[in-house]
């Protein structure tokens, strides 16, 4: 065998490889409880919000649930995490999002990184038959591979949320009958204010763009500061606060 063959045919076994084991996790991850990520920093105030209360039930298997305690919500919201950040970062904003009616699911990752899982989504809308109206977002990384859903599943949801955000340049969406929120910090040092400026041509004319001032990438979750991150200029709950009720004006827009 040539040495250029036998490169490639290592390149064939390492792919191989790469792809079993992300099946063994990703089958892992859809078969047993929830468990977050080992040695990850979660505030307390996003493991508190696991618990629900007298107005969000909670429930943790495959994906975390959050649902109003009373009523049929008729449109759900999917959350792909942000890039190796624990899930759990973002229980807080989930449960107030679904005591404002609406059903909420966040989708665990495969290793914390939604780009092993991009189609996560797909389980989630069968196992909700119920739910007659979805939108999908993310944080970061997670909001790249939600946009990426949304754009190639046409017709499986309605509406796109970016948490400090934008789609890939190989996702144009500009042309895309989705109803999108592009919400970002204006202290964002990694899903910078130019970088979100720069997306706007890759999203649809009527996409509703919130920029928080004051707010960084890390605020987005609860799970403490973030290298490359700049320092907030404004606390962490009145950032979530901004970030909830924009998510609730899309999803009210579908209902």
């Amino acid at each position: 065998m040539t040495r250029s063959r036998a490169s490639r045919a290592s390149i064939f076994v390492i792919a191989a490889l790469a792809a079993a084991i992300v099946a063994s996790v990703s089958a892992g991850c859809s078969t047993t409880a929830l468990a977050g990520k080992p040695g990850a920093t979660v505030s307390p105030k996003a493991l508190a919000a696991l618990a629900g209360d007298a107005g969000v039930k909670v429930e943790l298997n495959r994906w975390a649930v959050f649902a109003p305690a009373s009523g049929v919500p008729s449109a759900g919201f999917i959350f792909y995490p942000g890039g190796n950040v624990d899930w759990r970062a973002y229980a807080p904003s989930a449960r107030e999002i679904a005591r404002a009616g609406f059903l909420v699911v966040i989708a665990p990752m495969p290793l914390n990184l939604a780009v092993f899982d991009a189609n996560a989504a797909d389980s989630i809308i069968a196992a909700f038959p119920n739910i007659g109206r979805w939108a999908i977002g993310g944080h970061s990384l997670g909001g790249v591979m939600a946009a990426r859903y949304a754009g190639r599943r046409g017709g499986k949801v309605a509406g796109l949320i970016l948490w400090a955000s934008y789609p890939a340049k190989s996702d144009d969406l500009s042309k895309s009958p989705l109803r999108v929120a592009s919400i970002s910090g204006a202290r964002d040092g990694l899903s910078t204010p130019a970088k979100i400026a720069a997306s706007r041509a890759l999203l649809p004319p009527s996409t509703i763009w919130t920029v928080i001032e004051g707010g960084n990438h890390a605020q987005f979750g609860w799970y403490g500061p973030q290298k490359g991150d700049n320092e907030a200029a404004i606390a962490p709950e009145a950032q979530q606060d901004a970030i909830v009720a924009a998510s609730v004006a899309l999803l009210k827009s579908l209902e």
